[in-house]
């Protein structure tokens, strides 16, 4: 509440008062902000496409999903327990036989159990001979070690890697969970560790990153992370080039990232409205692509008090509808996708830019209908290059979706803790997402990977990315 005003009485205190009650105001609204974004969260365009899908169409996409949980489960290990009918029930009560006979293999029952991971001390006695001369004497091989002086093997690095980068977990809860498990290692020797062998890998996410660089069609976007000791936000990036996913770390958010990363090359860059991008997006670079989805947020924010937005909204999920409907087809990226995009979302984006400039004077301009109309038409050129390529989508969810692990990691272990550090989780973080895009384990591929990167020859370094790994014979 604040103090009543006395127009007689003038000092320092009372503009004190009123500049904490605008404070206080303005928090207020930010709050009451953050609590409708969490009780109004933005549709999935999945749902609107399901109300729009006949009975058919629905029962297919549901045997679909039984037979993909069905093949997941035979990936478990499985184990057949044999149950024998009690003794008390091997007399028949109608003829007092007891000579039963077995039916068929039996009646199957599944049980789901838990059983609880462990970690294993391994003792190496490592056989020394010598010769009666006094002259010679020899031991049997060391075990192989990532690294020289280590007695973590390469799978408790992997675990310490994936745990950290793939599940977003901080190193004080990993060491409480090594505790349990028998292993007390500190969270000092874990980030030892964890550096350490960032390093030991450089080589595979700088050529992932190359990868990515050379690629046709791109995915970009950034979100930032505190680095101990600044004041300011640092930032991780991502780019994207089909199954490969690559991150890299940054003190800032100025366009000298993708410069560095994308300089130079050509190709389409999927991104949102950010004028970082456009040191790589001029004459002579990348075309540019814009993100749909983006839009569709800001036009979905003004909804609340612009209930009239909702005529945008519902064209743009037409536009998505187009693009599912390319996917059940099985027609994405090829001609017919761009004569289907011509013939069914070409019409509803024109629809869309005449419902945006008949209403661009009619709000303010820092009204939440009025920012997403200028965004929308700021960005109109970039938001319709999906309509003549058909390899190009509409938005760049699919680089939005790989920092949501950098975000989870941001709340869980809060900061890094300083420049060397970032770059060397960005790193991890590229082998990890790359890893899971194709399917592969990354703690199988880490454990193999971290000793065979010593001696692997340099000129064949792409046998050991994710995508093209085959394990070792020995492992």
């Amino acid at each position: 509440m604040a103090p009543p005003d006395d127009p007689e009485h003038e000092c320092g205190w009372q503009g004190y008062a009123k500049t904490l009650e605008k404070k206080l105001v303005e928090m207020e609204q930010r709050l009451a902000q953050l609590e409708r974004h969490r009780s109004e969260k933005l549709p999935p365009l999945e749902r609107e496409r399901r109300r729009n899908r006949d009975s058919e169409e629905r029962l297919a996409e549901a045997k679909r999903k039984r037979e993909e949980r069905a093949l997941a489960k035979t990936k478990l290990v499985t184990e057949t327990v044999e149950l024998k009918v009690p003794e008390a029930d091997r007399t028949c009560p109608h003829c007092k036989s007891n000579e039963l006979r077995s039916v068929g293999d039996g009646k199957p029952s599944t049980v789901f159990e838990y059983v609880p991971g462990y970690f294993r001390r391994r003792v190496f006695r490592r056989e020394t001979l010598s010769c009666r001369c006094g002259q010679y004497i020899v031991n049997a091989p060391a075990p192989e070690r990532t690294t020289d002086k280590t007695q973590y093997g390469p799978s408790f690095i992997a675990h310490l890697i994936v745990s950290k980068c793939g599940d977003s977990l901080p190193l004080y809860r990993l060491e409480k969970q090594y505790r349990r498990l028998g292993i007390p290692i500190s969270r000092s020797t874990m980030t030892d560790l964890f550096h350490r062998h960032a390093e030991l890998l450089a080589p595979l996410p700088a050529r992932l990153l190359e990868r990515v660089r050379q690629s046709e069609l791109v995915f970009g976007d950034e979100t930032s992370i505190k680095m101990l000791g600044s004041t300011k936000r640092a930032y991780v990036w991502t780019f994207i080039a089909g199954s490969l996913i690559a991150y890299r770390f940054s003190v800032d958010r100025s366009g000298e990232t993708p410069q560095k990363v994308l300089g130079g090359t050509q190709g389409t860059l999927v991104v949102d409205g950010y004028t970082g991008y456009n040191k790589v997006t001029q004459v002579d670079g990348r075309r540019r692509a814009g993100c749909l989805a983006h839009a569709r947020r800001k036009l979905f924010a003004a909804m609340e008090g612009e209930p009239e937005a909702q005529q945008a909204l519902d064209l743009i999920r037409d536009v998505y509808l187009v693009e599912h409907t390319a996917r059940e087809r099985g027609i994405e990226g090829s001609p017919e996708h761009r004569a289907l995009r011509q013939a069914e979302s070409a019409p509803l984006m024109a629809k869309l830019k005449t419902w945006l400039e008949s209403r661009q004077g009619l709000h303010p301009p820092k009204s939440k209908l009025g920012i997403a109309i200028r965004y929308a038409l700021r960005q109109w050129a970039e938001l319709t290059v999906f309509l003549d390529d058909p390899t190009v989508p509409p938005d760049n969810n699919r680089s939005e979706a790989a920092l949501r692990v950098v975000a989870l990691g941001r709340k869980n272990f809060l900061f890094v803790g300083h420049e060397d550090a970032g770059e060397n989780i960005a790193g991890l973080y590229s082998l990890v997402a790359t890893c899971e895009a194709n399917d592969v384990n990354p703690i199988e591929y880490l454990r193999d990977v971290l000793i065979r990167i010593s001696t692997h020859p340099a000129d064949r370094i792409d046998e050991l990315l994710p995508d093209r790994w085959n394990p070792a014979e020995s492992a």
